[in-house]
């Protein structure tokens, strides 16, 4: 078949020239003088406690609405420049100029903030009754509430000018020591994300003579990442503390707009299975001849993995499968492929991982990763068209009303993914492909309920130490294996105690704890898919539905209105995990 989708995405579209546009540079100037004019009128306004103010603050709100989109345009812009080429320097300066522009928006939006907490509840609640504030009424209250529950509009003002410098200056220091971050290989040197592809070679010499560099690269530069994570983390804590929050996962399930109770109901049901899934890892190791696995086995491939599919293989399966659930969203992956929204080629320089990234001022995404063919290049494509699709079900919607949080943000994704691997599955030729496709799928599990499991217990377990103290890398080292060797089950041999240094979750500044999310949104999306399978093509109405609420209401409300489920209690993901455990059950009966 003719190659007709190009690997490579457009960017031009947006800013001619790349790194060094005109028409980017004048857009950030644009930006930061829409960012002036929202903080000066921001400054002006003195609410009075009347309900006249409502057009005052449904103008505020449309100010708000153009600077963001235009902050969001160029920090998708620079995310994709960074990601295309780790060399470009110009970028990484671009990079430093829009944590300013966010940092001065963030500044307005808190003192903007802050001037909603001051009107009465009564007054607040007659404002919202009507017009643009009755649509945004849900995200403008929980802007009132968070701000009560924050400083005065000076100090946040303060903190969040300190952070440039100090926080998010941390973060970048992070992303700097990983791009110079170099992996030996044979005769010559490999990026992280290049070292990171050759873990799932066939070959175990090659995954194990690549881990120990691995291992050995972060060790060299321990210190290093220690010094950045205990600084992230001190100067996370030292906010809290003036808040007068002691519970470090306050902000994250705020964040999330999530209770504790379904967190916690989450957690154990997975502590509570873990059993198939360390039957699973076990009889992994016996098929490829080991007493046990170590790390570095993890994603090593099991059976044929002969079924690779050119790029165009992979986007035809991709748009046909989709289009087995709904025309919406194949036609919006058609659409992806067809405008070159997505970065797929497999050349030195990128970036390693993939991501969705979108611009809201031009309403398109674009996607990232480095494509090879594998089943699971597939499914990470359809992973992040997933995504994509969510942002294009919103797209109606006021930019506040699409602020969805990360563990909602995970949800389409997952299904996305879901939809592709249960096609390959049912499309494998013989037995050998449908082990190694269903050993593909298990391997999600196993990431989601244990990976994931691992980095939440070692991060509550790192913070609580924390506000003691700076924890040295040797303790780090501690936690980690620890925390990997509980969450796994104890089916290792070997663990990654480095891996505190080597996953940029821990370093990310944007929200804090990127990990349980992820859990969430895999679960919750597995709800849905059974959902979506019991009553066949025509949920693409429901499904769209529930992604338009997702940045509007509460996790708990969201499930109980469109799935009609409590997820604070254990049922839900009982259901959940369950298909999880079907395909270890299946993957144990084949491979007898």
């Amino acid at each position: 078949m003719a190659n007709t989708y190009s690997e490579v995405w457009d960017l031009d579209v947006f800013f001619e020239g790349g790194s060094n546009s005109a028409e980017f540079a004048a857009h950030m100037t644009a930006a930061a003088e829409e960012i002036a004019g929202f903080k000066k009128e921001v400054e002006k306004w003195q609410p009075s406690e009347h309900q006249d103010e409502s057009a005052r603050l449904t103008s505020l709100v449309e100010m708000f609405d153009g600077a963001a989109r235009k902050v969001r345009q160029a920090g998708a812009f620079v995310s994709c420049l960074q990601a295309q080429n780790t060399q470009d320097k110009k970028a990484n300066q671009l990079r430093a100029t829009v944590t300013e522009l966010s940092a001065s928006l963030q500044n307005a939006l808190t003192a903007f903030d802050q001037k909603l907490a001051g009107f009465s509840p009564e007054v607040w609640e007659e404002l919202v009754k009507s017009g643009l504030l009755n649509e945004l009424s849900f995200v403008l209250t929980e802007r009132r509430e968070r701000a009560a529950e924050k400083l005065s509009g000076e100090e946040e003002s303060a903190i969040n000018a300190l952070s440039v410098d100090g926080y998010h200056g941390w973060g970048q220091l992070y992303d700097l020591l990983v791009s110079n971050t170099k992996i030996k290989y044979k005769d010559g040197d490999l990026s992280v994300g290049q070292a990171a592809n050759k873990l799932s070679d066939t070959d175990r010499s090659v995954r194990k003579g690549i881990f120990t560099e691995w291992e050995n690269a972060w060790g060299e530069k321990e210190d290093f990442f220690s010094k950045n994570l205990n600084h992230l983390a001190g100067f996370r804590l030292n906010v809290y503390k003036l808040r007068g929050w002691d519970d470090v996962l306050k902000e994250p399930l705020d964040i999330n707009r999530m209770q504790k109770e379904t967190l916690n109901a989450m957690w154990e049901v997975i502590s509570d299975h873990k059993v198939p899934f360390v039957q699973f890892l076990n009889r992994k190791a016996k098929l490829l001849g080991l007493e046990k696995l170590s790390w570095y086995d993890l994603d090593a491939p099991i059976g044929s993995t002969e079924s690779k599919l050119s790029y165009q293989e992979g986007a035809d399966f991709i748009v046909d499968n989709f289009a087995q659930f709904g025309k919406e969203m194949a036609d919006f992956a058609k659409m992806a492929f067809e405008n070159n929204w997505i970065e797929a080629e497999d050349r030195p320089g990128k970036a390693p991982g993939g991501f969705h990234t979108f611009f809201p001022e031009s309403s398109q995404s674009r996607i990232f990763m480095t494509y090879s063919g594998t089943p699971s290049n597939v499914s990470t494509l359809a992973h992040e068209l997933g995504h994509g699709f969510h942002t294009y079900a919103m797209r109606d919607l006021h930019l506040l009303n699409r602020n969805y949080a990360m563990n909602v943000a995970e949800t389409a994704s997952t299904f996305a993914e879901m939809i592709v691997s249960d096609a390959s599955l049912k499309n494998s030729t013989s037995k050998e492909e449908k082990i190694s496709l269903l050993e593909d799928k298990i391997q999600r599990s196993v990431a989601l309920l244990m990976n994931i499991h691992a980095r939440f217990l070692f991060e509550t377990r790192f913070y609580e130490e924390r506000k003691q103290g700076v924890v040295n890398a040797e303790r780090l080292n501690e936690l980690m294996k620890d925390a990997q060797t509980e969450a796994y089950g104890g089916a290792l041999e070997e663990y990654h105690p480095l891996f505190w240094a080597s996953k940029l979750h821990f370093y990310i500044t944007g929200v804090p704890f990127y990990n349980f999310p992820y859990t969430f949104g895999y679960l919750f999306s597995l709800g849905i898919y059974a959902m979506a399978q019991e009553e066949g093509r025509g949920y693409e109405e429901k499904y769209i539905a529930l992604l338009k609420d997702s940045a509007s209401m509460p996790v708990e409300e969201l499930a109980q209105k469109h799935l009609n489920v409590d997820l604070t209690k254990k049922d839900f993901w009982e259901k959940a995990v369950r298909m999880c455990v079907e395909d270890v059950e299946e993957f144990l009966a084949l491979t007898e």
